[in-house]
């Protein structure tokens, strides 16, 4: 295969210049796609492939990745889950780094676990990750060292082995949901009664507590191998010098003699349709899947594949939007609906249609989404719904293109880990959009017609049903049907689409203001433009990010502002100012409008402050601003529209009444704030009741009327020479005014300043849930946010010792210690974590007993050093990035304080000691609030 990518990319730049102008037919499809050559691919004789790619989209750190062809699809009978256990047994022990050894040395500079070191187990593979290592030649070493680790020399010690059993058994345990029940009880039906429905990858529990070392053991030397293992590394690196160092230190890996096959795992084909009810006592909303499953080979990609997914990717587009369309009705039948093409399993892959129907109108809504594919697959599509998806396509190759060098590294590993696992090739993509061209200039309505056809199969085909108890729902003699109704109607009629010619500001008269005064703040590097309304443009160019252009627009007031009775009717302004559309037309004819442009604005208004939003590439800024001058002089309210957010909150109150974990969320609220706060409400019928239309649209139109109030801020990749006629014309010509609003101190206090409760609900899988909360008033400074976030993180370390590693209590526990500065300084801690329920009580007094010991100054030198070099590392990395400056633009124009200040916090983070947490933790405790809950099952 590589030495015909090769062959063919020498021949490829003499006929790429012309490929635009010659027919599809000059093109031979067989060939394969071109190979991206930033990409390096090599496999060394023991049989490991290593992928190597540059980039410095974060400069000087690396990251890097294991690939491993093994998942739980390879376990026995008697092995179910010991794939994922082995996932975590890579993190307890190696030949070179014993017990937490890996975790402990790259935690000392700066990454965190979960974070920046992390893994999964899936059903075919499991990958490993070390992120953003930096590129010191020693850490390369060492990031090298851990994959060699992984590779072959686990440890996997009596002792580490049951340690772990405890963790895995509390990360079933909090997975457990009404959904997993669902998803685990109609896999036998989704992929046919393969073994895929017996090969869950957390595995079952008495085989995670009980099985023998020595299986896991011979499970591990079995499957992990180097024939069945890929290394990749990405970063800002030399690659020769990176592929000399591979060479050296993974060579010398034995290869395992005799191996055992790696067989895949084919779905049998099966006729017709097959049928599933499933129901839940935790699942109060229905909802219908029905797809269609095929074939997928592994076969070496050509053009010709290309082509095939490419049409069908524009295909599956296109009944997509009609399918959103339909949603624009609040009388249809169902909530939402969707098509997806999707990998299923290595072998297949599936055509997806999703419905979430109205209650008491499964079998209605199932028709209606029926209806409009049958639609698609008897007439088509129309022209105007090709050209449309074809602009949209141009454009987000073109966008794709010009951010090449801004893939993040998951990003790129991701292609490499498709290849080794897929073998889907590595495309160039500017020769990929080369292709793409001749293929829309050949295009024709037939080829996008017979795609879909190709898609509605008559066999292979699956519905499940999920189902409530005790409610009307889909049979499958009912489904069978409506199938034969809607596919042998002859009632059936074309869609039409005449929607053409229009731009965002069709018919706007728009009277242009002025720039009435420059000025530039050199110590960040800003200008700062004011306008003739009154308003204030705060700009920094950053290409950073090529091609990536960010707007923010900021008032004070927000819902501080708006009465207690009105709070729900606030709440829902931002959902349905995004479902009403802009300017004339609707959110449908939006998205119409918008094809091939790659610009958005959103709306947003939280307790203090209200805002809004945007993002563009950069020759699309002129739409981003004509988005942001429609929402302050032309904003749309649609009334079925609000119908429609009505309809979705209703079936959201049915779905959360039988959900544990809405009803812990509402128990914590009540317990905190009482059963009727007027401002802090549990969502209810109540609540929903308390939303209006009128008084929505009308708060929208007292936040947003003066564009004067707003501080604009613009980052990104667009010059000043463009930007400033864009301002002149679509945020100058706003209409302002001369008031200026104040946010109002609304804090809500707890009803008690102690809380301590126990709340018993019923649950299918009894677990332990514990809420633990201090709040105290507090002077906000940056280095008491600081402090309270470094002893956020410092308690995290300590959990994951103490509860995880030493009790096996939980699968993690969270800590979040923050300090807010508006509308008065309020330091908050919140400590979550679900649990074994009869552990509850002994993890709660360790979790206070950490807390004590920090308060008497009992804190590990080590937890602070990694929490305070991962500050450090994080900033570092931060600064590669547009969305710093903006960051550091918004900071210095609303808080007023330099980010880039090293007073502001190198020289904090620096100088922090294990005895200013100790009095941070004193000055927290000594009056703190204080409230414990903890959520036990209730027994029958």
């Amino acid at each position: 295969m590589k030495n015909n990518i090769v062959f063919f990319l020498k021949t490829w730049i003499i006929s790429i210049s012309i490929i635009g102008t010659v027919s599809c037919q000059t093109i031979n499809w067989n060939q394969p796609i071109p190979a991206d050559k930033t990409i390096k691919k090599g496999v060394l004789p023991n049989g490991m492939t290593y992928y190597l790619h540059s980039t410095d989209v974060t400069e000087n750190v690396a990251s890097y990745y294991i690939i491993q062809n093994v998942g739980s699809i390879l376990e026995n009978d008697n092995q179910q889950g010991l794939a994922h256990f082995l996932e975590h047994m890579a993190f307890n022990g190696t030949e070179t780094f014993e017990g937490k050894g890996i975790l402990n040395t790259f935690q000392k500079h700066g990454l965190v676990f979960g974070k920046d070191i992390n893994a999964y187990t899936s059903f075919d593979e499991t990958v490993y990750n070390i992120n953003r290592i930096p590129t010191t030649p020693e850490l390369i070493d060492t990031g090298l060292q851990v994959l060699r680790d992984w590779s072959n020399y686990l440890l996997l010690t009596d002792e580490e082995i049951d340690a772990e059993r405890g963790v895995i058994k509390e990360e079933w345990r909090t997975r457990q949901s009404g959904t997993m029940r669902i998803f685990k009880s109609v896999l036998g039906t989704r992929l046919n009664n393969s073994k895929y429905t017996h090969r869950m990858p957390i595995g079952l529990m008495d085989i995670v507590e009980n099985f023998d070392y020595k299986a896991l053991r011979d499970f591990y030397h079995k499957w992990y191998r180097t024939d069945l293992q890929a290394i990749a590394i990405v970063g800002d690196f030399d690659v020769d010098e990176m592929e000399q160092k591979i060479i050296a230190k993974f060579s010398s890996i034995p290869a395992v003699e005799n191996p055992s096959e790696r067989q895949l795992v084919q779905v049998e084909d099966h006729e017709g349709i097959m049928y599933q009810l499933a129901t839940d006592k935790e699942i109060s909303t229905p909802s219908i899947s029905f797809s269609f499953r095929y074939k997928k080979t592994l076969e070496d990609e050509t053009l010709a594949d290309f082509k095939a997914n490419l049409i069908r990717s524009m295909t599956l587009s296109m009944l997509s939007s009609r399918i959103r369309e339909s949603l624009q009705d609040p009388n249809v039948s169902y909530l939402g609906a969707s098509a997806r093409y999707m990998n299923t399993t290595r072998l297949t892959r599936a055509l997806d249609i999703r419905i979430s129907p109205k209650p008491n109108q499964q079998a209605q809504a199932f028709k209606d989404v029926l209806t409009i594919i049958n639609r698609a697959v008897k007439f088509g599509f129309t022209k105007a719904e090709i050209d449309r998806t074809i602009t949209k396509y141009t454009s987000s190759y073109k966008n794709g293109v010009q951010k090449l060098g801004d893939r993040s590294h998951k990003q790129i590993v991701q292609v490499m880990q498709s290849n080794y696992l897929n073998n889907t090739a590595m495309a160039d993509l500017t020769k990929k959009f080369e292709i793409a061209k001749v293929i829309f200039d050949q295009l024709q309505p037939e080829d996008v017609h017979q795609a879909l056809k190709n898609l509605y199969t008559k066999n292979n085909r699956v519905l499940i049903v999920t189902g409530v108890e005790g409610k009307d729902n889909l049979t499958e003699k009912t489904a069978v049907n409506i199938i034969n109704e809607i596919e042998n109607s002859t009632t059936l009629t074309a869609y039409t689409d005449d929607f053409l010619g229009k731009t965002l500001i069709s018919g706007l008269n728009i009277i242009e203001g002025k720039i009435t005064d420059i000025t530039t703040d050199d110590i960040i590097n800003a200008t700062t433009f004011t306008l003739s309304n009154g308003v204030q443009v705060h700009y920094k160019f950053s290409d950073k990010n090529k091609n990536n252009v960010r707007l923010m627009a900021i008032s004070d007031g927000g819902k501080s502002l708006v009465d207690d009775e009105d709070i729900p009717s606030a709440n829902v302004v931002p959902n349905l100012v995004g479902l009403s559309g802009i300017g004339d037309y609707t959110a449908i004819e939006l998205q119409k409008i918008m094809a091939g442009k790659s610009a958005s604005t959103n709306i947003g208004i939280s307790e203090l402050t209200e805002q809004i939003s945007g993002s563009s590439v950069t020759k699309d800024v002129e739409t981003m601003l004509q988005l942001v001058h429609l929402r302050f002089v032309k904003p749309r309210f649609d009334n079925k529209s609000y119908q429609i957010l009505k309809n979705n909150m209703n079936n959201y109150l049915v779905q959360k009444q039988k959900s544990v974990g809405s009803k812990i969320k509402d128990s914590i609220t009540v317990s905190m704030y009482g059963k009727n706060n007027s401002r802090i409400r549990i969502f209810n019928e109540h609540y929903i009741n308390a939303t209006h239309y009128d008084k929505a649209k009308e708060i929208y139109l007292e936040r947003f009327q003066n564009v004067a109030d707003f501080k604009f801020f613009i980052v990104g990749d667009v010059k000043q020479e463009d930007l400033k006629p864009l301002l002149e014309k679509y945020i100058a010509s706003i209409p302002s005014q001369t008031t200026k609003e104040k946010w109002l101190d609304k804090t809500v206090d707890w009803i008690d300043d102690t809380i301590d409760k126990d709340i018993f609900i019923k649950m299918e899988d009894p677990k332990g849930v514990v809420d633990i909360r201090f709040i105290l008033k507090m002077d906000y400074t940056l280095k008491n946010y600081y402090l309270a976030k470094t002893l956020g993180d410092i308690l995290r370390l300590r959990f994951t010792e103490t509860l995880r590693e030493q009790e096996g209590g939980t699968y993690g526990a969270k800590a979040k210690i923050s300090l807010k500065k508006k509308p008065h300084g309020l330091a908050s801690v919140g400590i979550s974590f679900d649990c074994n329920p009869e552990k509850a009580d002994h993890l709660v007094d360790i979790v206070y007993n950490e807390i004590h010991k920090i308060k008497e100054g009992q804190i590990q030198q080590i937890d602070l050093d990694k929490t305070l070099k991962s500050y450090l590392k994080s900033r570092s990395e931060q600064k590669n990035y547009n969305s710093y400056d903006m960051s550091l633009l918004k900071n210095y124009f609303l808080e007023s304080y330099n980010m880039d200040d090293k007073d502001n916090f190198e020289n904090i983070i620096t100088n922090i000691t294990t005895k200013d947490v100790q009095n941070f933790v004193i000055r927290l405790l000594k009056d703190a609030k204080t409230s414990k809950i903890i959520f036990r099952p209730k027994l029958d």
